[in-house]
């Protein structure tokens, strides 16, 4: 009876663990969710005018791939930059994004439209020009930054947890088009947390009979919204150093100064900067 009691105690504990686990899984389709640097985005003080930017390729330059055995020549992180640059560009409210990465596709579009015009082509708005050109792309991914773990085990009872920390490293550029001064280059890191924990029971009930129960998860936060994140701290990083720098102007240049989201970047930056001049000094 007593080992019967205990079987059924670890069967219920594995399935309430694992429903539990199941439970916070959204099965519909959604909404990508937003970081914490998204909100510090859009919540950026507006500026005097909004400057027409373009984006012709972000790009993994990294070249790794996932490791062996989930490999299968898949990369390592997404290749879906330019797409998450245009986004954060648009939501920042600072830049209008024009499409140039498709470009082609577009033209070809125009073409159509002008023969249907026939005559009257000229009806046809011209393509804007960008004032800015955003280079830049996803420089580095290091996997496996911090590693470690913990366990123990006791009379056939024990419990396990690892944990590993990658980082993704992003480069973002303004270039203006009409000099081809670089007005401003900012890198940003993220940290991509992996965790797993596990428990399990190996133990003789008696001599001819052997209890032994597993369970266990493991939490892996998704690349692309780090990848994401990274672009995104990069373009905050980058309209505060332009602002710093006098590339582009505050709408309101007194309540933008005090603006929370500013005061925090311009803090984290010139703190970085301090740390580097006394590493060289030393």
């Amino acid at each position: 009876m007593k080992k019967l009691i205990i079987s059924c105690a670890l069967i219920l504990l594995t399935a309430c663990s694992t429903t539990s686990e199941f439970e916070n899984v959204e099965p519909a389709s959604s909404l990508m969710p937003k970081s914490e640097t998204y909100y510090d985005l859009i919540n950026l003080p507006a500026p005097q005018g909004s400057i027409v930017a373009a984006v012709y390729d972000f790009r993994d330059q990294t070249g790794q791939y996932k490791p062996i055995p989930s490999s299968n020549f898949s990369t390592a992180v997404p290749q879906s930059g330019t797409a998450f640059l245009a986004q954060s560009l648009n939501d920042s409210a600072w830049f209008v994004p024009v499409e140039r990465e498709g470009l082609q596709n577009l033209l070809t579009e125009r073409k159509i439209i002008r023969a249907g015009l026939k005559g009257e082509a000229s009806k046809l708005p011209q393509l804007n020009s960008a004032q800015i050109l955003m280079e830049g792309g996803i420089v580095a991914y290091d996997t496996n930054i911090r590693t470690g773990g913990a366990g123990a085990r006791y009379l056939g009872i024990g419990v396990n947890t690892q944990f590993r920390v990658d980082t993704v490293t992003v480069n973002l550029r303004a270039v203006d088009i009409r000099t081809g001064r670089l007005l401003s280059s900012v890198t940003t890191t993220k940290s991509i947390l992996s965790k797993e924990v596990s428990a399990g029971v190996f133990k003789f009930i008696d001599a001819q009979e052997l209890l032994e129960s597993e369970l266990g998860y493991t939490s892996n936060e998704p690349v692309s919204l780090c990848v994401a994140s990274a672009i995104e701290s990069a373009v905050v990083h980058m309209i505060a150093d332009g602002i710093w720098k006098g590339a582009w102007n505050l709408g309101d240049k007194v309540s933008g100064l005090q603006n929370p989201v500013l005061q925090k970047y311009w803090l984290e930056a010139h703190s970085e900067a301090r740390v580097s001049a006394r590493v060289k000094q030393g």
